[in-house]
């Protein structure tokens, strides 16, 4: 992202927080008002958290005491956060979800709250064991969302498309992730020496684990060509994928001209860099992989992780059957 941008969102990130900081005062007592703002300054410049946390937290508080103030029916003091029960608060998440508030959203706000109370227990002496005993919403079991065959193959030839090393890298970056499953992060972490690559990669994923991942005859052609027509990259340890600029190339570049490619396509914004590597678990499973060995190739420490794949297959065979079967319609 361009220096100016992520400048330009901070900035309005922490305008954002500031205004929610002062309809806290407006809606809490004074002194749990101000606790709040210590509590906020404290995660600004102690805890040096980012400015879009400052403001999803900011946020957050000031929807907590917009919600204790109709509920209570005055402004809630620190005395009064002292005494909340697990009801009060789950009545809080409660209200929230009839807002129309995501599953995540309500996951992260409870976040703040238990951020807010581990702060008032240490620097403010108010401690309430309540805030402990409410359990996390749980999450929404996503599926994964694929891409077509078509679709895929349609993004990495559009990849290739400008005639220059920037399409090269483009190209050789996304055939990583649909051709061989890697996460956008195991391939930008790739070094100058690993190219061209060899019939087999060590990949270091999460948690440090190594995996070994077969390479196709085609993407390994394209890492050499690439390699060639880059200008960038003189020693073994620089990156294998640069910026124009001749920086390391970073995952929202990636994912921008992801988007400007999905744009061109007319394909959904689901059509993300990680959604090639759902397309390379998805098709292999339909062409009749092993779902150990797709678990291995993916580096998933679970095999319930990649089980979710089974699902994706499963309804995309009961949409095929619908729309085939005579009877389907």
């Amino acid at each position: 992202m361009p220096l100016e941008a992520a400048d330009i969102g901070r900035d309005e990130s922490l305008r954002a927080a500031n205004r929610d900081a002062a309809a806290i005062a407006a809606a809490a007592a004074p002194d749990a008002a101000d606790a709040a703002g210590r509590f906020l300054a404290y995660i600004k410049s102690e805890r040096r958290l980012s400015a879009h946390t400052l403001r999803m937290y900011a946020y957050g508080l000031r929807l907590f005491f917009d919600y204790l103030k109709g509920h209570l029916g005055k402004p809630a003091r620190l005395k009064t956060l002292s005494a909340l029960t697990v009801a009060d608060i789950r009545g809080f998440l409660a209200s929230r979800t009839r807002d129309g508030a995501a599953i995540a959203t309500v996951r992260m706000e409870l976040s703040a709250l238990r951020a807010f109370y581990r702060f008032l227990a240490k620097r403010e002496g108010v401690d309430n064991p309540a805030i402990g005993a409410v359990r996390t919403p749980k999450a929404d079991a996503r599926l994964p969302r694929p891409l077509a065959r078509a679709d895929a193959k349609d993004l990495i030839d559009e990849a290739g498309a400008p005639q220059d090393w920037t399409g090269m890298r483009d190209q050789t970056l996304f055939l990583l992730l649909y051709g061989a499953g890697l996460r956008i992060s195991e391939a930008l972490a790739l070094r100058w020496a690993d190219a061209p690559l060899a019939e087999t990669l060590a990949v270091i994923g999460k948690g440090r684990k190594t995996r070994m991942v077969p390479i196709l005859p085609v993407i390994r052609e394209m890492s050499a060509t690439y390699k060639t027509a880059c200008p960038y990259g003189l020693e073994d340890d620089d990156p294998l994928f640069f910026s124009k600029t001749g920086k390391p190339l970073s995952p929202r570049l990636a994912q921008q001209t992801m988007q400007a490619l999905r744009s061109g396509l007319g394909l959904p914004d689901s059509a993300t860099p990680h959604a090639l590597r759902h397309s390379f678990a998805t098709h292999l499973l339909a062409a009749g992989g092993d779902l150990r060995a797709i678990q291995e190739l993916l580096g998933h420490a679970s095999l319930a992780a990649t089980q979710r794949y089974t699902k994706v297959e499963a309804d995309s065979m009961l949409k095929t059957y619908a729309q085939a079967h005579p009877r389907g319609k």
